[in-house]
């Protein structure tokens, strides 16, 4: 008898703390509906986050128009984006940090996923602990590294329980925030939010075409930020054609109207707000119905912080760190709220700094995912056993994202580090991330038919933590 034909040891029991980390899912685990996919990026987009970046479009002095098209250019291409990468989780049964293995080896993959998936899971959880904290702050009068700690215990405490409960309670938020935000959105419009032209004089123009093309690469930053984590929520989901594909049509469709839908609410927020804090300026619009519209601002830091913290426990685990899931979801959850507290102060510059600097490496290391799963033959189950082969060192891949990452760095536009590209050139706007997969796209054409750069012979298959008893990556006919 296989292990796929045992009956599951979690199958799809809510209350039951997950016992799988980075193991493959066997057939005998494999629940759930591709609508569920729907819900989790539904609820996470449903986000005051993708307000702020909306919040921005005044600072950059674009048109209303031209600020719409900007969102629904890069809500669309970023959701197409984590279609693909959900799909990917269905079709192999393991976090998509795990399938970097594939393309940039065993231990290739552990500089990209500490910095991309770590890094970004900790800064990520930060920023949403601030957002929700100030907004529970505002509503309560309570101080704010109370709110803040109220969050983030919560969090723990789901994300320790881990997939099936994340699932359900991210449809449960659904269901929530839903008329929450719709009710946001009505008086936003009734209290005099509304549409402007073009603005040369505001402080952050750089040009009509240069802060379209930033614009519009903050909201598909957004949605690249979250490509590294797409396939561990998609990966119980049971492997057949119509799952695969159904799966692909949720989760872009959930992530496309939610981050589409909120951008174009924080623009018509910015436009008559007479505060730069973005929550402050929310509370004064929202008027007598600011309570709720904080209410819907604190919920809403769980539906994304679920995932940030579980995504990032996850990516501990890939980078062979001696610690349970467990215990990474607590290190995780204590480094975020003590960021936060730092952070509190001028959320609105230090966001859009991380959102850049996670952006310019991440977007390479998608394409390379992208790519090796469709050229490189990854999408083949029978291959999941050589994500989990030590001997697989360091293969091209890693050269191809390394590649893009440094062709990128004369592009880069931030507070932190401004490149010779940009600062010569600032009117083009930020161009980094598409610099940096296109280069990408490039180094890994011309070397993914070539050998692994090192393999080392006679080492052992890695065998995750936890159930199955079996070796973790099983070969599926």
């Amino acid at each position: 008898m296989t292990h796929d034909d045992v009956a599951p040891v979690y199958g799809s029991a809510v209350t039951k703390v997950e016992p799988f980390g980075v193991d493959h899912i066997p057939d005998n685990e494999r629940h759930g509906k591709p609508s569920s996919q729907f819900f989790v990026w539904f609820a996470a987009g449903l986000n005051f986050p993708i307000i702020l970046l909306g919040f921005s479009a005044i600072s950059l002095g674009l048109s209303f128009t031209g600020a719409v098209a900007a969102i629904i250019v890069g809500a669309g291409v970023g959701s197409v984006l984590m279609a693909v990468m959900s799909k990917m989780g269905v079709r192999l049964g393991v976090p998509q940090q795990i399938q970097a293995r594939g393309p940039l080896g065993f231990f290739g993959n552990f500089l990209p996923v500490a910095y991309i998936n770590v890094f970004a899971g900790v800064g990520w959880a930060s920023v949403t602990v601030i957002l929700g904290g100030k907004a529970i702050a505002e509503l309560t009068h309570l101080p704010y590294w109370l709110c803040g700690l109220l969050l983030t215990a919560i969090e723990l405490v789901v994300s320790i329980f881990g997939y099936n409960m994340i699932n359900f309670l991210q449809r449960v938020l659904t269901y929530v925030l839903t008329p929450l935000f719709m009710m946001i959105t009505v008086v936003a419009l009734v209290r005099g939010a509304g549409t402007f032209d073009a603005n040369p004089k505001a402080d952050g123009y750089i040009g009509g075409t240069g802060g379209w093309i930033t614009f519009c690469g903050w909201f598909l930053s957004f949605l690249v930020a979250w490509a590294p984590f797409a396939s561990d929520y998609s990966r119980y989901l049971p492997d057949t054609p119509k799952v695969v594909n159904r799966t692909a049509w949720y989760t872009g469709f959930g992530n496309f109207v939610t981050i589409a839908w909120l951008g174009i609410l924080g623009v018509l927020v910015g436009s008559n707000a007479n505060s730069t804090d973005s929550i402050t300026a929310l509370h004064e619009l929202a008027g007598p119905f600011a309570v709720p519209a904080l209410i819907a601002v604190g919920l809403s830091a769980l539906a994304q912080n679920f995932l940030n913290v579980y995504g990032g426990a996850i990516s501990v685990q890939t980078l062979k760190v001696p610690v349970t899931r467990t215990q990474a979801v607590t290190v995780i959850c204590l480094l975020a709220y003590v960021i936060s507290l730092w952070g509190e102060s001028g959320i609105e510059e230090k966001f859009s700094v991380f959102l850049n600097l996670t952006a310019y490496f991440i977007a390479p290391f998608a394409v390379v995912l992208l790519l090796d799963y469709w050229l490189g033959g990854r999408s083949d189950p029978a291959r999941i056993a050589e994500l989990y082969d030590r001997g697989r060192v360091l293969s091209w891949g890693f050269v191809a994202w390394a590649g893009g990452v440094v062709a990128s760095i004369p592009f880069w536009e931030s507070k932190l580090y401004t490149g010779a590209f940009a600062s010569a050139y600032p009117g083009a706007g930020d161009l980094s991330m598409y610099v940096g997969a296109g280069a990408s796209v490039v180094l890994y054409l011309l070397t993914y038919r070539l050998k692994p750069l090192w393999v080392r012979a006679g080492a052992d298959i890695d065998t995750p933590a936890g159930p199955p008893a079996e070796p973790a990556a099983v070969a599926r006919p």
